[in-house]
């Protein structure tokens, strides 16, 4: 697959997963955490807003691979 061709499809990839995640997160956040306290929310979101990294490195790892011929 060409270079560019990969950078496109990562590129779209890590766009959709920013805002499925935000809005799964969200929606997680305000069934969930309705009555828990504000170090509850705290730790809730520190923690989402750093898993999203590791798909997101998975999907930028795929990018910047070779193309097989040259590996």
């Amino acid at each position: 697959m060409p270079v560019r061709l990969k950078k496109l499809i990562g590129t779209v990839l890590l766009i959709l997963l920013v805002i499925v995640y935000a809005l799964v997160a969200t929606a997680v956040a305000v069934a969930q955490l309705a009555e828990s306290g504000p170090l509850t929310h705290f730790v809730f979101f520190l923690v989402t807003g750093l898993l999203w990294i590791l798909p997101a490195m998975a999907i930028i790892k795929w990018m910047v691979l070779p193309p097989k011929a040259e590996r």
